[in-house]
């Protein structure tokens, strides 16, 4: 039974992982986003505390 004999399919699964995190992590890094970035103003809100009867 050839599918009990580890040597050729531990051989692919290194070979695979070696073709991922060859290729895969660099397309990933090249990736660039359509929309730029807008920072927000720096300046904090002013929040309003509430004046609610609680009983």
């Amino acid at each position: 039974m050839p599918q009990l004999n580890p040597a050729p399919w531990f051989a692919i699964l290194v070979f695979s992982w070696l073709v991922f995190l060859t290729v895969i992590p660099n397309k990933v890094l090249s990736h660039t986003f359509t929309n730029e970035v807008t920072t927000l103003n720096a300046e904090k809100l002013k929040t309003e505390t509430w004046n609610w009867p609680w009983h």
